[in-house]
């Protein structure tokens, strides 16, 4: 066997799967075979030339795996890992946690040549007595005498309970049990402890059920490498954790249980889930070097934010600032709390637009740096937004939203050379106003759902536990002039306004008195098509395009020497005209009767080019059903 290749290497591991301590791991070099990518992480099979282990390679070694440091057939050094088991099978699966790089690729896979080895063995002459003790004169020779010293003799057991007492209670803890990585951890691992930071707490929630009524809340722990894992407490370990549990300390966790992720429910990106009972063991890391954990991204392109809409998931992007506004205050309804709120546009290379709505001290903090250096067009890269379809679609961020200005990461430099080469001279459009015949943004698209008007109308639970979406072709076929089209809006955040006492409006929601105001469409029409008909509402956006004015210009030919012919012309002017519209189905309760609300969420005029196309797609489906 080559002399590079630590003996028996795949046996030591298997018969030591979780070593105490890095200090106990003999010298372990192995072959790297079969190398690939999977996932984000890079799995090979570990060979000692006789055994092969599958294995995964720790994230911080991607670097090295792309410069080509790490290559296929090429040898490492693992300093540390555990082995875990893989679930319904016999096969073990090795998680190096830490190793270094001993030799690059080799020509050929290393294979033991046992017999020849077994051969060499039996042709070894016996040494002969003189030269025996030739080489016994030899090793003595070589030895360095040293003067005496005086030594204080103590046990090694001594020596381990002196520097246990001299720590402090989480040194103690790192140094008797060793530290796993998220990514090793799974339900049918045995004990465990992890070294983590807390990046989002949840608050305190009660709840009542047939067993009984409890008390529950979540957090959110990073480790190191940036993996990330929700873990749940109920009841007397949310009491005695929730207090202990602070947002950005790093704690020591153990004795806590695995399972695998809701993915309806799942707020991270990790395929299980924790949860910590009253016996579980929580301590702070207070008194050592602490980390701070790696941000993962998964960014979603601005034109592929449609199939999110007001799903549980959360998203990440990453835009270059095109405008932020001034933070206003909203009152929220529950407590008449006033929640200061920022909204900025960003845009990326999709050349799409979306607004995005930072909330509370994102508002104020990140909001004004935003707002100073706006002209600058920063570049920010956001985690965790909620999508919501206002104005189409649009974006907010949550309690655990994180946003970084400028990040120094590989995504922010090409969207910077896109933008700076290209992107600032572009014509952009808003992903919630551009859901046109030819956009290819999944469930957003003008041509998916296509449904026809009695669909909705003769189903009345539609939409009864979520809005659902569809797409139609129809005609305006009324739309009422003695009704209240439009109302009087902040020019800031386009809530209602009063007019306020001496002159002027007020906004209760900017807390502050306008001189002047904007009018804002909430229209009411009937649409038709082949089949039926329905009333739809239409906000502002929408109603321009249907009505083909402003709001405010509609006003001033309705008031303008009482011209009622004209504006009732202009009204009768929109009727059967053919749109395409994207509506949501909701259910209202009115006098404890449910029912439906379709709101128009887009209005796009046809293009015959691409109807025309999307009939002839219809047809081959009719011939040819599946």
């Amino acid at each position: 066997m080559a002399k590079s290749l630590s003996q028996d290497a795949i046996s030591t591991i298997l018969a030591n799967p979780s070593p105490d301590s890095s200090s106990d791991i003999p010298e372990i070099i192995v072959q790297v075979l079969d190398l690939k990518l999977t996932g984000n992480r890079y799995t090979f099979n570990a060979s000692d030339g006789k055994m092969k282990l599958r294995a995964i390679f720790p994230s911080n070694m991607s670097s090295e795996i792309i410069t080509g440091s790490v290559q296929n057939k090429g040898l490492v050094r693992i300093l540390d890992y555990t082995l875990n088991d893989i679930p319904n099978k016999s096969e073990k699966y090795l998680i190096v946690t830490k190793c270094e790089v001993v030799s690059p690729a080799l020509e050929t896979e290393i294979k033991a040549e046992v017999e020849t080895e077994e051969h060499d063995t039996v042709l070894k002459k016996p040494k002969l007595e003189n030269e025996a003790r030739y080489e016994a004169k030899a090793d003595v020779s070589s030895i360095i005498l040293k003067p005496k010293q005086e030594i204080v003799s103590k046990s090694a057991a001594q020596i381990v309970h002196e520097q246990r007492t001299n720590m402090a209670p989480s040194s103690r803890m790192a140094m008797t049990r060793r530290v796993h990585p998220l990514v090793s951890l799974n339900p049918y691992q045995g004990n465990w402890m992890i070294k983590v930071r807390l990046t989002s707490k949840g608050n305190m929630r009660t709840y009542k059920n047939a067993r009984g009524e409890g008390c529950v809340f979540n957090v959110e722990l990073t480790d190191e490498d940036g993996t990330q894992i929700q873990a749940t407490m109920f009841n007397e370990a949310a009491r005695k954790f929730y207090e202990k549990f602070q947002l950005g300390k790093v704690y020591y966790i153990s004795r806590g249980t695995l399972k695998v992720a809701n993915k309806q429910f799942k707020a991270v990106q990790n395929d299980y889930e924790m949860t910590l009972n009253e016996n579980s063991v929580v301590e702070e890391a207070s008194n050592e070097e602490t980390f701070i954990p790696e941000t993962k991204f998964n960014f979603v392109p601005i034109d592929q934010l449609g199939p999110y809409v007001n799903g549980r998931e959360l998203v990440d992007i990453i835009g270059v600032v095109q405008s932020v506004n001034p933070v206003s205050n909203i009152k929220r309804k529950i407590d008449n709390e006033n929640i200061p709120k920022r909204d900025l546009i960003v845009a990326d290379e999709t050349k799409k637009t979306v607004v995005v709505s930072l909330w509370n001290e994102l508002a104020n903090n990140i909001g004004q740096e935003l707002f100073d250096n706006a002209d600058k067009s920063p570049i920010v890269a956001i985690k965790s937004l909620k999508v919501s379809d206002f104005q189409g679609v649009s974006l907010s961020t949550l309690g655990k939203s994180s946003v970084m200005i400028n990040p120094d990461i590989p995504e922010a430099k090409k969207l910077r050379s896109w933008y700076d080469s290209e992107g600032k001279g572009s014509s952009m459009a808003s992903i919630g106003l551009g859901l046109s015949p030819s956009s290819k943004t999944g469930a957003r698209s003008m041509y998916t759902d296509r449904v026809s008007l009695t669909h909705i109308t003769s189903n009345p639970s539609l939409g009864d536990e979520k809005p659902a979406f569809f797409s139609i072709k129809a005609f305006v076929s009324l739309i009422r002039p003695e009704q209240a089209m439009w109302y009087r809006a902040c020019k800031t955040c386009n809530k209602k306004v009063t007019e306020a006492v001496g002159s002027g409006y007020w906004c209760e929601g900017c807390q502050k008195n306008d001189e002047e105001c904007n009018l804002r469409y909430i229209m009411v029409s009937k649409i038709s098509d082949t089949r039926g008909e329905a009333w739809v509402s239409a906000f502002n956006e929408q109603a321009e395009k249907i009505v083909g004015c402003s709001a405010d210009e509609l006003d001033k030919l309705k008031s303008e020497q009482g011209d009622i012919d004209g504006y009732q012309k202009k009204l009768k002017e929109a009727t059967w005209v053919p749109h395409l519209f994207k509506v949501s189905v909701t259910q209202n309760e009115y006098n404890n009767e449910k029912r439906q609300r379709i709101t128009v969420r887009a209005v796009a005029p046809i293009n015959f080019a691409e109807e025309s196309r999307f009939l002839l797609e219809e047809i081959k489906k009719m011939r040819n059903p599946q």
